[in-house]
């Protein structure tokens, strides 16, 4: 009797076979995988059912001066226009003396949430008395974390309902992201609760609204520094608050004002092999912190300068996980010369704040499509095959027209080639 054996069991290989007989993907097509899959040992290691590597382009963004220190920062994206805009509001604000950030405190919330609550406020005052044993029981349980300087430091008891309740840790995970400590701790505190003061425990698991992970960056612009285009440094500047008040009153413009800014956070937090969707979480959740959903940043006027600051939850790492592995998250954070996780943190704000001022910038002088159009169209030559020359040369060409599509792309290709034949 032949052992059925599991897609994840099967050796590389051997799954892409068991893809092309299931008719999912053609001969030419697994040839294809074939070329990506760059490492599948590694892949294997990373991911569930490997079967290639999906990549994405990488880029640099240069003009970084944070806290007194040039940066150079590797950002992932498919994206043309953000690493253009990231340089140019960097640039800007290197220039006018760089972003200056604070970080009061670096530590990682985890929850143990216990159901079926009786009395509440008994249970709360239990617990409160006992909470020098938990962050005992939390550290023992990773006692490396400690060893490093690490370690549960406080513990607080919300009542989320009459009848549920929340038992939160605040952990600190050094340098490392964090999330397997901070897990394992509280499933440990978790198991105390539930045997020792009898206690019905839904789930034991970190919150990624780091709420005690925060990171402020700041910068301020001379207004010569922002004339653009026969338009004043001074008109601009106001209109950017304009935008920014905008952004604090309107979640439909909060919401695009913010995703402009995750572009260049998201950007380094992939290249670095960050959770980035963690802290897209965050994020937002911070945006809507008092009720309502509001931009990350905030410009206002101080005297001739326009101000910017953002401020929002940070838990990333620069050691743990895929940041150890992966061959080029190695070699971005070498290029990076950035050593710890704060350091890292006030980098990342910082990417958020310039890509936010060359967005509102863009919006409120010549228009966003003004920049994004010349690389759209770029991506639009390269789609219609261009290829070499070809693609600077149609991209000129389609600059003229008045609606760019692939049909009058491919048009003015063809056009172009049969000029060069002649």
């Amino acid at each position: 009797m032949t052992k059925f054996i599991k897609f994840y069991q099967k050796k590389w290989h051997y799954r892409l076979i068991t893809l092309l007989n299931d008719d999912l993907i053609s001969d030419d097509e697994k040839t294809e995988i074939e070329t990506h899959a760059l490492n599948h040992e590694l892949g294997d290691q990373i991911t569930e059912n490997y079967i290639a590597d999906f990549t994405l382009p990488e880029g640099i963004a240069f003009n970084y001066l944070v806290d007194g220190k040039k940066m150079t920062v590797p950002m992932v994206t498919e994206e043309p226009s953000v690493i253009a805009a990231n340089n140019n509001g960097a640039k800007i604000i290197a220039t006018a003396g760089g972003f200056t950030t604070k970080i009061e405190s670096r530590l990682m919330i985890g929850q143990v949430i216990l159901e079926n609550i009786d009395d509440a406020d008994n249970v709360i005052n239990q617990i409160n008395e006992h909470q020098l044993d938990l962050i005992k029981i939390a550290n023992t349980a990773r006692p490396s974390l400690v060893k490093r300087g690490g370690g549960a430091r406080w513990v607080r008891v919300r009542k989320l309902a009459a009848d549920l309740i929340s038992v939160d840790l605040a952990i600190d995970v050094q340098e490392a992201m964090g999330a397997n400590s901070v897990n394992t701790m509280m499933e440990a505190v978790g198991e105390t609760l539930q045997t020792q003061f009898k206690q019905d425990v839904l789930m034991s698991i970190l919150s990624n609204y780091a709420t005690d992970s925060l990171v402020e960056s700041s910068c301020s612009i001379p207004f010569t520094l922002l004339d653009s285009a026969g338009i004043s440094g001074e008109h601009i500047a106001k209109k950017i608050v304009s935008a920014s008040r905008l952004a604090q009153l309107d979640p439909y413009r909060a919401v695009t004002h913010n995703k402009g800014i995750m572009n260049g956070i998201d950007a380094v937090l992939i290249a670095l092999g960050n959770d980035w969707r963690a802290v897209e979480a965050g994020a937002h959740a911070y945006a809507s912190k008092d009720g309502q959903y509001r931009g990350l940043t905030k410009w206002s006027i101080v005297s001739d300068n326009l101000v910017g600051i953002i401020k929002l939850p940070m838990p990333i790492g620069v050691v743990g996980g895929s940041i150890d592995i992966v061959p080029m998250v190695k070699i971005n954070k070498k290029m990076m010369g950035i050593k710890s996780a704060k350091e890292l943190a006030s980098l990342v704000a910082s990417v958020g704040l310039a890509q936010n001022l060359a967005a509102l910038k863009a919006l409120v002088s010549e228009g966003i499509q003004k920049g994004h159009m010349g690389l759209q169209l770029k991506s639009l030559a390269v789609k219609v095959g261009a290829v070499d020359e070809e693609v600077a040369q149609l991209t000129e060409l389609l600059k003229n027209e008045n609606r760019p599509d692939t049909e009058v792309a491919t048009k003015k290709l063809n056009e172009l080639r049969k000029k060069g034949d002649n």
